[in-house]
């Protein structure tokens, strides 16, 4: 029986922690949340994630939501899991290119704002900055953003690039595209995207 249960809606946001999951090659359960038919929303669920998102994943009785989070924890050894384990382990983080994709989205023209909000006010400052600060992390990186180790961050903000781009929300910058090039190019990504594939086949087929 494995120990980490992924609950899980493809393609969305926690095919990241897919992906996540395969790198580390540790055994895993996908049990599958259909969105489409609210099974997100359903008793059952909402008292594993009361807001009824994904992803979320169970690991020997802790839960955890939300992308950053959850690879977080994946990331940490047994021993720093050890120091918390009696604590209430349900963390919500929101990624810093989130709102900036939403505002690409053309969110904020749908819902227009009387005056622009002080740069100061908004978590992210301003989406122009936030393109030029992961420009100059992706050129720099070599081959990854840490260098030659290969982490979460990659998994995180690699994802978060390539599906930016993949639906226009983020410009396809030579930095960003020549970084994702390589992490679609590792095995445990591939793995990744043909589980996804398979895994949308069955929930349309439902």
């Amino acid at each position: 029986m494995t120990e980490i249960t992924l609950y899980h809606a493809s393609p969305s946001r926690s095919s990241i922690v897919l992906w996540m999951l395969e790198e580390l090659g540790q055994p895993y359960d996908a049990q599958l949340i259909n969105l489409q038919k609210g099974e997100n929303l359903s008793p059952q669920y909402l008292a594993i994630n009361p807001m009824g998102k994904v992803p979320t994943i169970k690991h020997r009785g802790v839960v955890i939501s939300e992308v950053s989070a959850i690879c977080t924890y994946l990331a940490e050894s047994e021993a720093e899991r050890a120091r918390r384990r009696s604590e209430a382990r349900s963390v919500s983080q929101m990624d810093v290119l989130r709102p900036q994709r939403d505002r690409a989205r053309g969110i904020d023209g749908r819902y227009p704002r009387k005056e622009e909000p002080r740069r100061a006010t908004l978590g992210y400052g301003d989406f122009d900055t936030v393109m030029n600060v992961l420009a100059q992390a992706t050129g720099a990186a070599n081959p990854y953003l840490l260098g030659e180790q290969f982490t979460a961050a990659d998994v995180v903000i690699g994802s978060q690039l390539r599906w930016g781009m993949m639906f226009g929300l983020i410009p396809q910058r030579p930095e960003f595209v020549a970084y994702v090039d390589r992490l679609n190019a590792r095995p445990a990504a591939q793995r990744a995207r043909e589980k996804d594939a398979d895994y949308q086949k069955q929930q349309e087929a439902q």
